[in-house]
């Protein structure tokens, strides 16, 4: 009966590792890339989980990265290692145009399933 404890903890803390990698940011990841901690967790179940949990696994459990602080008016510019543009009134003017054009479209979709329910088509 121990060793049926000993393996489900076992076999907990494993899929509780390699899940854990497979959702954990790659820039938070720590020491070696994500992908080889992949690895090490499924081919060393044991012994790549409590490497993964005391070398690879970010200290801190914050699942958003902390903010600039640039008061910018959209988010994904706080995103750590993103490429800054030369000119973000550029970029936040596309920004802008693609949800404009995102919208527009929603909108012909919406008036169009609306045409189809008036004629009976659905």
């Amino acid at each position: 009966m121990l060793y049926v404890g000993t393996g489900l903890v076992i076999l907990a803390l494993w899929l509780f590792c390699l899940i854990d990698v497979i959702v954990t940011d790659e820039y938070r990841v720590r020491n070696l890339p994500k992908v080889l901690w992949v690895l090490i967790v499924l081919l060393l179940p044991t012994v790549g989980s409590i490497l993964w949990l005391i070398a690879g696994r970010p200290w801190d459990q914050q699942t958003t990265p902390t903010p600039t602080g640039t008061g910018r008016a959209f988010p994904e510019y706080d995103r750590p290692g993103r490429h800054v543009a030369q000119d973000s009134d550029d970029d936040e003017a596309f920004l802008r145009q693609v949800r404009a054009r995102a919208e527009e479209q929603r909108q012909r979709a919406a008036d169009e399933r609306r045409r189809r329910e008036e004629q009976g088509l659905d």
